[in-house]
């Protein structure tokens, strides 16, 4: 899952920057409403942390604006106000839920979770393709029994590719969610993380589910079509990422 974080205070920034990626969200910053909208416009998030004392626009500002141009990623409103009408203000804006400064980091994670749960009503708690079992509260997967030991990149990816199972999905999906700004669309980490993927969930002696398309990018599913996956397919880049792809994650 990719989030925008808009936060200006610089303490702020780090302390959830490094919390999130430590539970394997990608996360974008910015810390004026402009470059907020900005990436906002470039890039798809998952949802948006919006303080609400930033340098202009303000965040009462940033919300409306995405509201109005029809982006409808949740939005949690982060800041030290809290009085009742700045938390109405920012609902009436837009907003989806509203956090006070100072907060708990696991408040923080729990109300993402309830966000994410809201936005999309397909994303129950545990995640199954074939024998191939996620749990999203625990981050673990599981295949025929086995546990399989994942970092939280590998786990963020095989997320993404299990809610999209059954589509193929190209490099620029990948980074677009998986990855955040920091991306180098030139590189092959994306292969380097399938290939990682691929050895610890389609073992031998098991029918492999983790496909490559050829110029086209990976597919995750179960079937005939997975069976006759051929494992040589490792070793191609699907995809070379095209212009749009440079603006999106340059």
């Amino acid at each position: 899952m990719r989030i925008l974080l808009v936060e200006d205070d610089p303490g702020v920034r780090r302390f959830v920057v490094k919390g999130l990626r430590e539970q394997a969200y990608a996360v974008d910053i910015a810390a004026t409403g402009e470059d907020a909208l900005y990436q906002a416009d470039i890039n798809e998030y998952d949802v948006v942390i919006l303080d609400i004392m930033i340098p202009a626009p303000d965040g009462f500002e940033v919300c409306r604006r995405l509201r109005k141009s029809g982006r409808r990623m949740p939005v949690l409103m982060l800041t030290a106000r809290d009085a009742v009408e700045d938390r109405v203000n920012g609902l009436d804006r837009g907003a989806d839920d509203y956090l006070t400064k100072p907060f708990e980091f696991r408040e923080l994670l729990a109300r993402l979770r309830a966000l994410l749960r809201r936005s999309n009503e397909l994303r129950p708690p545990k995640l199954t393709v074939a024998d191939l079992v996620l749990d999203t509260a625990t981050q673990s997967a599981m295949r025929a029994g086995k546990a399989i030991s994942l970092t939280h990149k590998e786990y963020a990816l095989l997320e993404y590719l299990v809610r999209n199972s059954g589509r193929v999905v190209n490099r620029a999906d990948i980074a677009e969610h998986v990855w955040d700004e920091t991306f180098d669309p030139f590189s092959n980490l994306i292969e380097v993380y399938i290939n990682r993927l691929r050895r610890k969930i389609d073992p031998d002696g098991t029918s492999p589910l983790l496909q490559t398309r050829r110029g086209a990018g990976y597919i995750l599913k179960a079937g005939s079509d997975a069976e006759s996956a051929s494992r040589n397919q490792t070793s191609t880049t699907p995809g070379k990422p095209s212009g749009g792809d440079r603006k999106k994650h340059a």
